[in-house]
């Protein structure tokens, strides 16, 4: 029988913070993965198991990238929704030994920034292996990369870019001019579900989030601090509609600097990302709103998303299949909801790709190609921080930042 080969020795607290997040052992440290990884994928990944477990980290920095490489061409090969998970698996674990190969030689912060960028890559485009292990590495990492100061007590000064984005503001609409979603502080789970959730009516919650940490911490220097560098997916030009729209990787600290607080020539929207499981500590300053007990599924169903930007950015008018509750932290959004019984008359686009977006502009239709939308009765609201939109599933909805905006929405069943 074999005697199982324990971790090799290391020195310094990042290498040792690291590893004390592993199984003691390589024969702990491997994957049950099915017959869709090829063999040689698999012969690769224990290689490189086997080097980092033997302390040979330079060979193992090589074949983790080995391992990323051939893995990321599987999960770019096709829909994304027919990658097989393992694959996502695979890659996760690449990420993981890259990162640790790169933290042996050194500790030091453009090396641990490098680390984290990795990191967050196998978190972005991989899926959980040993217990979720690259968000406690990610943790990690950051405790030992400054991601950015928070201002000293006392220090009110601000920097004219900061002034200026927190300042700026689009056009508002003249809401007298349209029919208001309702507004209700507290109601009862009772109330909700009997006249909202059942009958499938829009309402606007007051009251439910006022005691949410994120609604006094929350700025952008708080989120600058908290995950300045952290790697999440910018959406780039006005909206996933135009041909030009695209998405970048970036740092949140870069997405502040660049279309937050910079003068862009292009708006950079950070939208419908799970920045809350990518960084835990910005999830401990929101709750779930208890209206979602009423749901068919746990707490571990929800998707919650982050949508963070500067004013103008646009969600064209659409539908999701499940309910949805839109909290807004910071800044106001302008938004209407249409009734999935007005479909045709917000001519849906014809490919299935965007079959649940309309094609209309909606704040400045073209009524000669659309005549019907005009007809289309509708309802409108302007968030402010604190409010919770309730969006019944397939209920169409535009949505329009007034300001700079920072909004949390809760997808449930």
């Amino acid at each position: 029988m074999s005697t199982p080969q324990t971790e090799p020795a290391g020195t310094g607290p990042l290498r040792e913070a690291l590893r004390a997040l592993l199984p003691r052992t390589r024969e702990e440290l491997q994957l049950d993965l099915s017959d869709s990884v090829d063999r040689s994928a698999v012969t690769l990944l224990r290689h490189a198991t086997d080097l980092f477990f033997r302390g040979r980290a330079s060979e193992c920095l090589q074949a983790s990238e080995a391992v990323r490489d051939y893995s990321w061409e599987k999960l770019n090969t096709g829909t994304w929704r027919d990658v097989d998970k393992d694959w996502r698996r695979v890659y996760a674990f690449g990420c993981l030994l890259n990162t640790l190969c790169l933290c042996e030689a050194s500790g030091d912060a453009a090396t641990v920034a490098v680390a984290l960028k990795v990191c967050d890559m196998g978190l972005l485009m991989g899926a959980a292996i040993f217990g979720d292990v690259l968000t406690k590495v990610a943790a990690v990492l950051q405790k030992h990369l400054p991601c950015g100061k928070r201002p000293r007590p006392g220090l009110t000064q601000e920097q004219p870019s900061a002034k200026k984005a927190r300042s700026a503001c689009a056009p508002t609409p003249d809401l007298r001019l349209e029919s208001a979603v309702p507004r209700l502080r507290c109601p009862s789970l009772q109330h909700f579900r009997e006249h909202h959730l059942a009958p499938e009516k829009p309402v606007v919650l007051e009251g439910v989030a006022d005691h949410w940490p994120c609604m006094r911490k929350w700025s952008v220097e708080y989120i600058q601090d908290v995950a300045g560098c952290r790697t999440v997916p910018v959406e780039v030009g006005s909206r996933y509609t135009d041909d030009k729209w695209s998405q970048r990787l970036m740092t949140v600290g870069e997405f502040i600097s660049t279309y937050v607080l910079g003068e862009p020539t292009e708006i950079g929207y950070l939208a419908q990302h799970q920045l809350f499981d990518q960084i835990p500590e910005l999830k401990q300053d929101i709750g779930v709103p208890d209206y979602c007990c009423l749901g068919d599924g746990d707490d571990e169903d929800i998707t919650i998303n982050g949508w963070f930007g500067p004013p103008g950015t646009v969600s064209p008018l659409h539908q999701d299949p499940q309910q949805n509750f839109l909290v807004q932290v910071m800044g106001r959004k302008y938004v209407r909801l249409y009734s999935p019984q007005e479909s045709e008359a917000l001519y849906p686009h014809r490919t299935h790709l965007l079959h649940n977006t309309s094609q209309v502009d909606v704040e400045n239709p073209d009524l000669e190609q659309f005549p019907r939308f005009a007809e289309a009765p509708f309802l409108s609201c302007v968030l402010c921080p604190g409010d919770i939109l309730f969006i019944p599933a397939k209920c169409w909805h535009y949505v329009r930042a007034l300001d700079l905006s920072f909004s949390v929405s809760f997808w449930w069943s």
